[in-house]
């Protein structure tokens, strides 16, 4: 009698798993939410937190330290930073004068938006302290704006001088509002500096060599808005409107790029704010609005 092989029970085939498939989907939604949060939190961070900027500087023509907080392109119709929060911020510093160096709306605001600088101007002098204004290329038109400003006490500095005292220091104000430089532009030809005197410079649009030739001791500028997008690590502005290049400091890394922060000369320095808007639009990277404490430390 031959041996029969008993044949091996079959094998079950095994139930596909059909949860699998949505799973999957349901993790890669989760995944892209979580993506498009922290892309919301930064542009929200980027556009509509303030930061404030401290500058420190040193002169021998002060026996006594000082500090000036700057405000510029604010740019007030484009949303943005409150009025109350710049206020509060640049209140909570104490400084010795405020700089507000133009653009604080746009050309196209209707009149409740162009009062709103005005009523930022009111916060500060309410609370003691001086207030020296120029225009912008957007709000020099203006004579309502610039008659509120001055009815509130603000100094319209539109190509005039003052020498104030700040603790016992003699300090001198010069402002211009020129909203374009002709090749023969030459601020001697308007003033004439008192070597021995702390003098700053308030002038919207920067203008780094006539400046320096210039030779004010401070000179605080605004209009660039930082480039709006900087490249983290130092790389500068993606887009350069004063020579239209792109990645300037990338593809033209001897080209000098006057975007923000302080740029020295002879004697002195141009400082340049990035303001506090989101003119034409709230696309701001690595380049926060801001308000700017300048600290003028006195040696020798």
């Amino acid at each position: 009698m031959k041996n029969e092989k008993k044949k091996a029970p079959a094998k079950k085939s095994q139930p596909k798993n059909t949860d699998s498939k949505p799973l999957k989907l349901k993790k890669k939604r989760k995944n892209q939410i979580i993506i498009f949060l922290i892309i919301l939190l930064v542009w929200w961070f980027n556009n509509y937190t303030l930061k404030t900027e401290r500058v420190k500087l040193e002169s021998a023509k002060i026996h006594s330290d000082i500090k000036f907080a700057v405000i510029s392109d604010m740019h007030a119709d484009c949303g943005g930073i409150s009025k109350e929060t710049i206020a509060q911020r640049v209140i909570s510093n104490k400084p010795d004068a405020v700089f507000i160096i133009g653009d604080m709306f746009t050309s196209d605001a209707d009149d409740e938006e162009k009062h709103i600088p005005v009523e930022l101007t009111e916060m500060l002098i309410e609370n003691g302290l001086s207030v020296y204004f120029v225009t912008g290329d957007h709000d020099n038109m203006d004579s309502r704006y610039l008659a509120d400003m001055q009815n509130l006490g603000a100094h319209l500095m539109n190509y005039e001088s003052e020498y104030i005292d700040i603790g016992g220091n003699l300090i001198r104000i010069i402002g211009i509002d020129n909203a374009y430089y002709s090749d023969t532009f030459d601020l001697r030809n308007a003033f004439t500096l008192d070597s021995d005197i702390y003098t700053v410079l308030l002038a919207h649009i920067p203008k780094y060599d006539s400046f320096a030739q210039f030779g004010a001791d401070l000179t605080i500028c605004g209009d660039t808005h930082g480039g709006m997008v900087q490249i983290p690590f130092g790389f500068g502005p993606v887009y350069d409107s004063e020579t239209n290049a792109k990645l300037p400091k990338i593809r033209f890394p001897e080209m000098k790029i006057y975007d923000k922060g302080m740029f020295e000369y002879s004697g002195g320095g141009m400082f340049i704010s990035s303001g506090t808007g989101l003119y034409p639009a709230p696309v701001r990277f690595n380049n926060r609005p801001e308000i700017d404490i300048i600290e003028v430390k006195a040696i020798g």
